[in-house]
């Protein structure tokens, strides 16, 4: 299945199979361990995919609650009257579904799905790139795309991807998509990246966005046995960027806790920095972002931090 599909969920492979989820766990794990696939946070992949992209179908079923507490929190960073650009996959869609309420907000976008989840927003203005359709994820490519953008200047651009290292920054297995996703950073002055913890380290064949040049990162708090997801975030706090967590990892049937909606048109505290990490922010107006410190506490500090700060 995952030869033929590119990745495919625990959930989809234990209704196959018919058994469990604990037993199809079990027997990915020792799949990877021979080298034929990659475990991901709810499902498996094929190994080594520099190459490789899973289509849409795949996507929408992998980590969904993290997608949905990220989107969450990523559009309280939002204000009424913003122009901002949205690039394609399944957690900015999630940030569109969202930003439907927001009055008087306008999107540049190239992905259909975020297209058509503001369709229907009566005080959002949606401006789409031209281009040649990626059936595989919904989005509009190539040069029309990136000519379409030509000139255009916004205050923010949130985009996803393959996967996001502090070494090169966030990365895609599409030579197309990677080159309109760069088009749509030149048009933006800050960049926000959103990015669940499986591509925490994962590093794919096109780079969009270095380092230095992303703003922020929404992500959700790895497991506690994740190392390379938490060591991949203390490295992009090192070289200054912006990590804001939502309230805790979860389970793919389980909502992510302390991710609760953000009210529309207002601006979020600044996050709270990591332990290394060199600017200073003050506060802001509006509702805090729930964002926990990633240092090397032990999970019980983290969790009554976290406690704590959703207290005040």
């Amino acid at each position: 299945m995952v030869r033929a599909n590119g990745a495919v969920s625990l959930r989809e492979l234990a209704r196959v199979v018919q058994t469990s989820e604990v037993t199809v766990r079990r027997d990915v794990r020792a799949l990877e361990a021979e080298g034929l696939l990659d475990r991901r946070h709810g499902g498996a992949v094929l190994p080594g995919g520099f190459t490789r992209e899973s289509g849409f179908p795949q996507k929408s079923h992998l980590a969904t609650a993290e997608k949905t507490a990220i989107a969450d929190l990523a559009a309280g960073l939002v204000e009424e009257g913003e122009a901002i650009v949205v690039g394609a996959g399944t957690t900015t869609q999630e940030l569109a579904r969202r930003l439907a309420r927001v009055p008087g907000l306008t999107v540049v976008t190239n992905s259909l799905l975020v297209a058509q989840a503001l369709a229907h927003a009566n005080r959002v203005e949606v401006v789409m790139t031209g281009g040649t359709l990626r059936g595989s994820n919904y989005a509009l490519v190539g040069s029309g795309a990136e000519q379409s953008l030509q000139g255009l200047r916004v205050s923010r651009a949130f985009l996803s991807g393959s996967g996001l290292t502090a070494e090169r920054g966030l990365s895609t297995s599409n030579m197309l998509s990677a080159s309109v996703d760069r088009a749509l950073v030149q048009a933006a002055a800050e960049v926000v990246v959103l990015a669940d913890h499986t591509k925490l380290g994962a590093d794919t064949m096109f780079q969009t966005v270095p380092t230095d040049v992303i703003t922020r990162l929404v992500t959700d708090e790895p497991p506690a046995h994740d190392d390379r997801a938490g060591t991949e975030l203390q490295a992009l706090a090192d070289q200054g960027v912006q990590i804001a967590v939502t309230g805790g990892a979860a389970g793919p049937d389980e909502a992510a806790p302390g991710a609760d909606s953000l009210p529309a048109g207002r601006q979020p505290r600044r996050d709270v920095p990591l332990p290394g990490q060199r600017r200073n922010h003050g506060a802001g107006s509006g509702q805090q972002l729930r964002s926990a410190l990633l240092g090397e506490q032990p999970p019980g500090e983290r969790a009554a931090r976290v406690a704590d700060m959703r207290r005040r």
